[in-house]
């Protein structure tokens, strides 16, 4: 696993989109706090998703930068779907409104909704959750500017490799009902960076025939319901 660390991001596109939201609602929507719904929906044929981790937050933090290497709580939750240890690191950064986790699996084709709180400093929203079985596949939204216009946002978003663990598809070493194996794996190296997922390629104990997809893996609706 890598050290602790969030990238700071800016994104261009994600101003831009910031500044249209603020001229449609005539900037009105972001002088106070707001509550967001979320629905995420189950699109792959047979991986699961591990408890669901949301929050609010500001420009200031992104959950991973693709190239880079995952912070030490992502790569916990991309190889166990331990949500704790990426919240604690998010609510100590100070940049992060109070996070959300879903419990149980969301298996496929089934739908859960949760509600975050938001705020005009914590108005980009991120999740991410494990997909079983892998090693350290997740699906993640990252950064997402929160629709304070009360416009529907709906995103599909694909499967991330958090490049902490070895790609193996060996039971052993994937947690959760199919396989039973260990979850995360200190001190084992995998490719060293956040890249989109590979997928299933029966390299080990896991058919791809029955657990390979196609991204995108879920389809993310959000919308302001106060």
């Amino acid at each position: 696993m890598k050290s602790s660390k969030f990238a700071a991001v800016a994104a261009a596109a994600g101003l831009s989109l910031a500044c249209a939201v603020v001229l449609a609602d005539g900037g009105k929507g972001r002088e106070s706090p707001g509550r967001f719904e979320i629905t995420i929906t189950n699109l792959t044929r047979t991986q699961s998703f591990t408890p669901i981790l949301a929050a609010a937050h500001t420009r200031r933090v992104a959950l991973f930068e693709l190239g880079k290497p995952a912070g030490e709580g992502l790569a916990l939750l991309a190889e166990s779907g331990d949500t704790a240890l990426l919240a604690s690191e998010l609510a100590s950064s100070g940049q992060v409104g109070p996070s959300v986790a879903t419990s149980g699996l969301l298996a496929p084709g089934q739908s859960i909704t949760l509600q975050v709180a938001a705020s005009p400093r914590f108005d980009q929203l991120s999740l991410a959750a494990m997909l079983i079985p892998t090693n350290d596949s997740f699906m993640a939204l990252d950064s997402l500017d929160l629709p304070w216009d009360r416009a529907v946002r709906v995103r599909l978003v694909p499967a991330y490799d958090s490049g902490s663990e070895p790609n193996d598809e060996r039971c052993p070493n994937i947690p959760g009902p199919v396989c039973g194996g260990a979850g995360g794996s200190p001190g084992v190296g995998g490719e060293g960076y956040v890249h989109i997922s590979g997928g299933i390629h029966g390299i080990g104990d896991l058919a791809p025939s029955r657990y390979d997809w196609r991204n995108p893996v879920a389809k993310v609706v959000v919308r302001r319901v106060d």
